[in-house]
């Protein structure tokens, strides 16, 4: 296992004046496993492929285990990586795929028969030894993949999006096989995905990035729970954090806002946090699950009209407008609703719940600690 650390890790590729990806820094702990998580083109494969050595680094370093890797060739940074297109040779049997790399590295023969078997039984690979890729379903093809980068036991494993091509069923099961192997193992690993699903349930830490920068890094609820910025509170969820305009104003010793057609007191949010943004246009922030159709009595109170009503089998997602056509917010309820398409109603909030983040940088205003 091994210690990854990128510091001011920049990348410009040939040809264009803009950086793909711009001064990241993070360190990923012995054993963790770490989520690089972001929209197509924000840069985070740019980072795996820096890290692997399959990309040359514009600035910064990378370091495993306190050696600068910039100028270590990649077969000899003791990496293991998984890719989207699973990479199998198709003219070997799967126990030829997973043995291969072993058989370049010299292992004895003995070996490698017992690492390879060792891998089959643990990923349910052994029926299939035998067998071609060709013979085999995406969900075999990514469990040999991975099975190929596990029998190596390198340092340190990294994943580009390798779920990616599998259907939503075979999606689940390989990720719930991925976390497994992670508990057991406990690698070091990274792994990039735009997919947010597998960022919540398998890193133990995730890496959200935007445009080539790092937005924020942290524990998956814990991010999901306090957004640092504006695009980490909609990139996160489904349906993603309700933003409203809002002005926030000062109440005695704290603050108030108003939203829409209403206006509701903070009382735990002191005025010393927020004084810089008094009196401005702030983005009102709350997820759909802390709306309410039933608010009870101390809760605010939003007037909204019905625009859609989604059921999904165990919830109902409301689509709603609030003052105005262009105040859109998303309500996620139970299995049943009373809410009709086209009727006005009221819909409550918690205000624990509420997120407030600067109109201007779309950075989070600080919350409450208690």
């Amino acid at each position: 296992m091994a210690v990854v650390a990128i510091d001011g890790l920049s990348k410009q590729y040939d040809g264009s004046s803009d950086f793909a990806v711009r001064s990241v820094s993070l360190t990923v702990a012995d054993g963790e496993f770490m989520v690089l998580l972001g929209p197509s083109g924000c840069g985070k494969s740019s980072v795996l492929r820096m890290i692997a050595g399959l990309e040359p680094i514009t600035a910064g370093t990378v370091s495993i285990d306190g050696r600068v890797m910039n100028r270590v060739p990649a077969k000899d940074r003791d990496i293991a990586m998984v890719f989207q297109s699973y990479a199998l040779y198709p003219h070997m049997s799967v126990r030829d795929n997973l043995a291969f790399g072993l058989r370049r590295r010299s292992v004895p023969a003995d070996e490698i028969a017992r690492r390879v078997q060792g891998v089959a039984d643990r990923l349910r690979l052994a029926p299939l030894l035998g067998r071609k890729p060709h013979a085999l379903s995406g969900g075999q093809r990514q469990r040999v993949a991975l099975g190929r980068a596990i029998v190596r036991q390198p340092k340190v494993f990294l994943f580009d999006e390798p779920l990616s091509n599998l259907d939503a069923a075979l999606r689940v099961g390989t990720r719930a096989e991925i976390s497994r192997q992670q508990r057991e193992i406990g690698t070091t690993s990274i792994y990039v995905t735009h997919d947010q699903a597998e960022a919540l349930t398998l890193g133990h830490r995730i890496c959200i990035m935007n445009a080539g920068e790092v937005e924020q890094i942290g524990a998956p609820m814990e991010v999901y729970r306090n957004p640092a910025t504006a695009f980490v509170a909609r990139f996160l969820g489904s349906p993603p954090m309700n933003l409203l305009p809002a002005i926030m104003e000062p109440a005695g010793d704290h603050v108030r806002v108003r939203l829409a057609d209403v206006t509701f007191e903070l009382p735990n949010w002191p005025l010393a946090a927020a004084r810089s943004h008094l009196n401005q246009q702030v983005m009102f922030g709350i997820r759909p699950e802390d709306l309410y159709e039933e608010p009870i009595t101390p809760m605010p109170r939003l007037r909204v009209q019905v625009r859609a009503i989604e059921p999904l089998g165990a919830e109902t997602i409301l689509l709603l407008s609030a003052g105005g056509q262009n105040h859109e917010l998303a309500a996620r309820v139970g299995r049943e609703t009373s809410f009709r398409i086209g009727e006005s109603r009221d819909i409550g909030f918690d205000v624990a719940a509420v997120h407030l983040f600067a109109a201007a940088t779309g950075k989070a205003i600080a919350r409450p600690t208690a």
